[in-house]
């Protein structure tokens, strides 16, 4: 210790200028220590970034749309947002640090580019008051040249309140009677919530997948104490409030002459283990023939798949439908059925996706780079894909067209394809083995040919049932909670479509459940046409603001 202290100076005056050389070495060191950790998560960030969108490249190149891997895609987006916060905070270190000496420059960190503040935001205008005198000579003749503004993201925090309805009373003196103005309206009956309160808890609930002990935990945590089973009771009341825009709706949807049926699993909580429910959706959209009906979705809820739940819900109901080959259907298609038989029309992509998976040339190319071992390019399937490639071109140059013209377009180019297609099939079929997946594949459309050959009759029917399927995709299965047993109440996310709004409702317990979707969402995935076209009287009711 007295080795190291010997060689200072005894002098005061060199003792300071020391230590200041000391500190000065000190914070040269410290924000260089700080510049290099803050380059280090910048290039971590960086990594993060690049492997996220190499794994999207591939998964939609290459990868099959499953839900393992959009897990693992979640997974490496919080990572991304942790080490992006990190890089900021490290950077905001480096930059302090940085500012303590003059010869080490912070670390300039590429950031991305900011988009502007929404336009529709209200802004609030603070001005800085300015010098009365000018800071240099102290003049007073000040002229104004221009004026720098910096724009704040602001948000104002949600505050309850309680309204107080008073309702004066007033008796007559002439005839004793007691006079008093009618009670508002509630959306509930006797209901204690406001409209806002209600649209913003099934909001939370079905868009923001909160369920209801947490709000209930959130609504504590803000001073309004409010019980899981009250909660609870207003999302029944809502959904009963709901109840005449659901048939409104399925009346709308009911009363097309054509339209496109699906459906999709579910998952389901029961006792130990978890089942599979079923949601049937129903389709009303005659845009491809230029009908001027808006387009609607109706669902269903089953806690299984038999054919006792369509016959239920298509009862009262005949024309066409356009759906997949699901045996359920059948019962529909019967001659002597009341009030009418039910036209089957048969779906092209789910007979094209049938030889398609025999004639991936991409995927079995892929596969044998990867040295795994490339499946069997059928060339009879690549054939039947492009035969039915061809008349797929057909329907994209008539879609839009009113339905005679469909028609005729097709009476004049589709029908000699379809002609020459069952004969290539049957061809084909008398070739190969019975147990040949393309021989499945061929059976699927020669046992259904009347289903598949009844666009050449109705300018009205397309060639596929995607309406439906397009319908079924805003059902979020990747960050949906599983459905408790006595409930379909399921966590929704939002589409990626505009100014949509869905309701999920349980309907009358002893009865049906079923879904249904309201708003501007487009079944097309545009979100330019309203589902009501704002026709009927019940929808040109003012809305109320949501919360």
């Amino acid at each position: 210790m007295e080795a190291a202290i010997s060689p200072l100076p005894d002098d005061v005056e060199a003792l300071k200028a020391l230590v200041v050389a000391m500190a000065r070495k000190a914070d040269e060191a410290e924000a260089r220590l700080a510049n290099a950790m803050a380059h280090q998560s910048a290039i971590e960030a960086l990594i993060a970034h690049l492997k996220l969108q190499i794994a999207k490249l591939k998964r939609e190149q290459y990868g099959p749309s499953a839900e393992r891997s959009r897990r693992l895609l979640d997974q490496m987006e919080l990572q991304l947002e942790e080490l992006e916060a990190d890089a900021a905070e490290d950077d905001l270190i480096a930059e302090g640090a940085a500012a303590k000496t003059a010869t080490v420059t912070a670390l300039e960190r590429k950031r991305p580019t900011r988009k502007p503040f929404p336009e529709h935001l209200p802004r609030e205008r603070v001005v800085v008051p300015a010098p009365c005198s000018c800071p240099a000579c102290g003049g007073d003749r000040l002229s104004k040249l221009g004026e720098d503004v910096t724009e704040t993201l602001e948000v104002i925090p949600r505050s309850w309140k309680v309204i107080q309805t008073v309702r004066e009373k007033f008796s007559c003196r002439d005839c004793e009677k007691i006079a008093q103005a009618p009670a508002p309206f509630h959306v509930v009956p006797r209901g204690w919530a406001g409209p806002s309160f209600l649209a913003m808890l099934l909001f939370e609930k079905y868009g923001q997948h909160q369920p209801l002990n947490r709000q209930a935990e959130r609504f504590a945590r803000e001073g309004v104490p409010l019980s899981l089973s009250t909660l609870a009771d207003q999302v029944g009341a809502a959904a009963h409030a709901l109840m005449p825009i659901y048939k409104l709706i399925e009346t709308h949807v009911l009363a097309a002459t054509r339209i496109h049926g699906d459906d999709t699993t579910v998952p389901v909580m029961a006792k130990g283990k978890t089942d599979t429910a079923r949601l049937w959706v129903y389709v009303r959209d005659d845009r491809p023939f230029a009908g001027t009906d808006p387009p609607a979705a109706l669902f269903h809820y089953s806690r299984d798949r038999r054919g006792e739940h369509p016959q239920a819900h298509l009862a009262a109901w005949s024309g066409i439908l356009q759906a997949d080959a699901y045996s359920g259907y059948n019962d529909l298609y019967r001659g002597d059925r009341a009030p009418g038989p039910v036209l089957e029309a048969g779906c092209f992509a789910h007979a094209r996706r049938k030889f398609f998976e025999l004639a991936d040339v991409l995927s079995s190319a892929r596969k044998k780079s990867r040295g795994q071992r490339s499946s069997m390019i059928y060339p009879i399937a690549l054939e039947a894909v492009q035969r039915l490639d061809a008349l797929f071109d057909i329907e994209r140059g008539i879609n839009g067209k009113s339905p005679a013209e469909r028609l005729a377009v097709r009476q004049e180019l589709s029908a000699p394809l379809m002609a020459e297609l069952h004969t290539w099939l049957t061809a084909q079929v008398a070739k190969l083995s019975r147990g040949h997946d393309l021989t499945k594949a061929c059976f699927y459309m020669l046992k259904r040919w009347d289903a598949f050959t009844r666009f050449l009759d109705d300018g009205r029917i397309c060639l596929t049932n995607n309406a439906a399927e397009r319908a079924l995709r805003c059902i979020p299965k990747r960050v949906s909670l599983c459905t408790p047993y006595s409930s379909i109440c399921k966590h929704w996310k939002h589409v990626r479509v505009n100014n949509a709004t869905r309701a999920t409702l349980s309907g009358h317990r002893r009865f049906y459940r079923f879904r249904h979707q309201i708003g501007g969402a487009d079944l097309m995935r545009c979100a330019r046409y309203d589902l009501h076209c704002r026709k009927h009287a019940g929808f040109d009711e003012k809305s109320y603001r949501m919360a």
